[in-house]
């Protein structure tokens, strides 16, 4: 059985920013707040963290603060997934040496591969160091699926422990569930979905609702891991107007919105995103307000 990174919520953080560069104040602030929260991992410089809009240098350096203001409570995993193969290897091995605990390495994008690739891609970047690699299947932003024989082939490395499986098709992780079983791990990429995925074995969520609410996303993924899947149930329904608004536009667009409305972080974001529109902003607003949330 590979080794378990994490179960439960892990937090695809966003990254805290301003006019300056990267607002490391505020991003210990954020993960103070998540810690707090009972969140059971923190991801890092991923899609949510905008790390396709980070230097090299801030990429590594954010890496490396999370890892210091972490000090071991939970694992930190950082994303260092590319287009380009052997930049992924690249941030792959800054990564370990930054003191990072895993990684998440998206599907190459743009100039889009077959199942072939990916194989051989995902192996050369897990081979690049001794850290365990969750990969992320998300085709809505790459093109590209990571399909249920392909996670067989993926689970023979010895690095490559799971997915991050977004494709919200639930046929698709009850397929890889089947075919892989406890040699591949499974985390809902969608936070919409992650009570059903963890009832067929799911070991829990990369959460975007985390960010704002760690310590309700975490006990919802305790209490389906934990078999009360009734319970889990009714707080995945109660959750699910604000999780569509935390999407209502380009994540992570909504979230740095609802963070910044808590006094968190700053609304800043690298374009090509921009801020939240105002509609989409008041009805955030609104559920926020509605789960008790003080902005």
């Amino acid at each position: 059985m590979k080794k378990e990174i994490f179960r439960g919520a892990g937090t695809a953080l966003v990254t805290p920013m301003n006019a300056r560069g990267v607002d490391f104040e505020a991003m210990e602030r954020l993960i103070e707040f998540q810690l707090r929260g009972g969140v059971d991992a923190l991801i890092i410089a991923a899609t949510t963290g905008e790390g396709p809009t980070l230097s090299d240098a801030e990429h590594v350096e954010t890496i490396r603060f999370a890892v210091e203001k972490v000090a071991g409570r939970v694992p930190v995993i950082a994303g260092t997934g590319s287009n380009d193969t052997d930049y992924a290897v690249e941030l792959s091995v800054k990564a370990a040496k930054a003191g990072a605990d895993g990684l998440l390495c998206v599907t190459p994008y743009y100039n889009k591969c077959t199942q072939r690739g990916l194989v051989q891609s995902f192996y050369k970047v897990a081979d690049a160091t001794d850290l365990p690699m969750i990969v992320y299947s998300v085709p809505s932003r790459t093109g590209v699926k990571v399909l249920p024989d392909t996670c067989v082939e993926l689970a023979r490395h010895p690095n490559i422990v799971g997915i991050k499986e977004a494709t919200g098709d639930l046929g698709t992780v009850v397929e890889i569930a089947a075919k892989c079983g406890d040699d591949f791990h499974i985390w809902s990429g969608n936070d919409d979905i992650a009570v059903p995925i963890m009832s067929v074995g799911g070991r829990g969520v990369i959460s975007v609702l985390s960010n704002i609410m760690p310590r309700q996303t975490h006990e919802m993924c305790a209490l389906a891991l934990s078999g009360d899947f009734a319970a889990a149930a009714k707080l995945q329904l109660r959750y699910k107007a604000l999780i569509d608004a935390l999407f209502s536009e380009v994540n992570p667009i909504p979230v740095k919105a609802a963070l910044s409305a808590m006094g968190i972080i700053e609304d800043y974001l690298r374009l090509p995103l921009t801020p939240m529109e105002d509609a989409h902003r008041a009805r955030l607003l609104e559920l926020m307000r509605a789960e008790g949330l003080e902005v």
